[in-house]
């Protein structure tokens, strides 16, 4: 499940955000804010994603730039939450 995770988080903003558009300028570490690719209410969509396709509740005090605001900084919030306590 851990395998992809940059590849499922990138279709759905491709899907959702970009609209089909090109996203090959959207690299791994991109800042999704200073690229105005995801907006605060996309944020939000985002966050639900992440929840529905991981299995695992996103706290507030987690919705912060360092676990979501790249696709570098989803693919290692998500592997943390993902780790067998």
């Amino acid at each position: 499940m851990q395998d992809n995770i940059k590849a499922k988080v990138r279709a759905y903003i491709v899907d959702n955000f970009i609209m089909g558009g090109n996203a090959d300028h959207l690299k791994d570490a991109d800042s999704f804010m200073e690229t105005h690719v995801v907006d605060s209410t996309g944020f939000l969509e985002l966050v639900s994603f992440i929840e529905e396709t991981y299995g695992f509740a996103v706290t507030d005090d987690e919705m912060v730039p360092e676990n979501l605001d790249s696709l570098d900084n989803i693919d290692a919030y998500v592997r943390r939450k993902l780790v067998p306590a």
